[in-house]
């Protein structure tokens, strides 16, 4: 008997995942004796909310689950930028051999990629300010890891989740809960103990939000800890909010009359892409929850494009091996995959095939980059091709 409701890696891999109907498609194929080679291309026809662009994540994941098996996958880099239409990964073996794990790896690219998306958009509307991803306690602990990941790849500073940031080779970020003040039934008290407990490296920040109003709390907080005070966080219920802007714009007025320049302001509670447009230039960093770890996922599919080297795929899906080219101007070509792009046809650019070996008759053959790499790759895209939240 199991405690949670949650499949181990042992289930993923045995593929006991899986739709039912994948398991019936193999019974079939092996009582039949019909043994074809296949190749198949992973792509979405849109993307949530209508956004222009995503952002690739789960690669790894897939890699392991797809890793032993006799296939051959290819797949764009962890981390890039891609539109609809677009194969971000492409199978080819025998279908017996990989049906059933369809399930499992389009759950694995499909939420990755929706927060990985949601985590960049927000790092964009935060004008590139420090973001934190504080959002495991609204989806079930079992994928706190994925989640924290995939938003750290996605764009933000730093995580919440302890295990998440461990297995990233990252520390976990944090300031304090309100549980802390209303169990020491003192502000002041609390923001001393913290400050006397908690080892040196770890940032002051006081929330000032607790029992009374944000900017008395803000000052009191700089009385009592003075110049080791890196930051005040405001968590301000939407109960008590007003004009959340304003109140921001108070705290820091108030702040630097006394010569507290230094002292940032941390923001969090409910925020997400349209309110960190709203609030992006009165405040210096935001945690965000529930907006980007329950970001919706990417509705990304399999499709069968070739049977025994013949094209072959449903109606509404388009046929045969594919490439997608990208220049370094950022302009996108699908085609395929027997043409070779040299030069980009509407800038004249060189450009490079996105779609490369990922796996080789079972082997991983491509580099599995960090978690911090795959950040700076995102980040780099996202300055260079001046992605928009348009």
């Amino acid at each position: 008997m199991r405690d949670f409701y949650i499949a181990h890696e042992d289930d993923i891999k045995a593929g006991k995942t899986t739709d039912v109907y994948f398991i019936r498609t193999r019974k079939v194929l092996e009582e039949k004796g019909i043994h074809r080679r296949v190749f198949a291309d992973v792509t979405t026809t849109s993307l949530p909310h209508g956004w222009r662009w995503g952002v690739l994540a789960g690669i790894e994941e897939v890699a392991r689950l797809l890793e032993g098996l006799p296939v051959n996958v290819y797949a764009m880099p962890e981390g890039t930028v891609f539109h609809p239409y677009e194969p971000v990964l492409q199978i080819e073996g025998y279908y017996e051999d990989f049906g059933i794990y369809e399930t499992a790896l389009l759950g694995m690219l499909s939420q990755a990629s929706g927060i990985a998306t949601a985590a960049l958009r927000t790092k964009i509307a935060a004008k590139f300010k420090p973001v934190y991803s504080f959002g495991i306690r609204h989806m079930h602990p079992a994928i706190a890891p994925m989640i924290d990941r995939s938003a750290f790849i996605g764009g933000c500073d730093g995580v919440s989740g302890v295990l998440g940031a461990e297995m990233m080779g990252e520390k976990p970020v944090g300031t304090m809960p309100h549980a802390l003040v209303l169990v020491v039934g003192d502000q002041v008290k609390a923001w001393r103990y913290f400050d006397e407990v908690i080892e040196p490296e770890v940032p002051r920040t006081a929330l000032v939000d607790t029992l009374c109003d944000e900017k008395f709390e803000a000052l009191m907080a700089v009385e009592a800890l003075g110049e080791r005070l890196n930051a005040i966080r405001l968590d301000t219920p939407s109960s008590r909010r007003g004009n959340f802007r304003r109140i921001v714009e108070e705290v820091r007025w108030e702040l630097d009359l006394r010569g507290y320049e230094h002292v940032k302001i941390f923001l969090s509670g409910g925020l997400d892409e349209e309110s960190l447009k709203e609030l992006a230039d009165v405040a210096d960093a935001f945690g965000v929850g529930g907006s980007i770890a329950s970001a919706k996922p990417v509705d990304f599919s399999l499709d069968i494009v070739e049977v025994e080297g013949q094209p072959i795929t449903k109606r509404g899906k388009l046929s045969g091996r594919k490439q997608v080219y990208r220049c370094e101007n950022g302009h996108y070509h699908r085609v395929p995959a027997d043409k070779k792009l040299e030069r980009c046809p509407v800038c004249g650019a060189r450009v490079e095939p996105l779609l490369k070996p990922l796996i080789e008759n079972g082997e991983i053959v491509a580099e599995l980059p960090k978690a911090r790499e795959i950040r700076g790759y995102v980040l780099e895209q996202a300055e260079k091709f001046g992605l928009s939240l348009e």
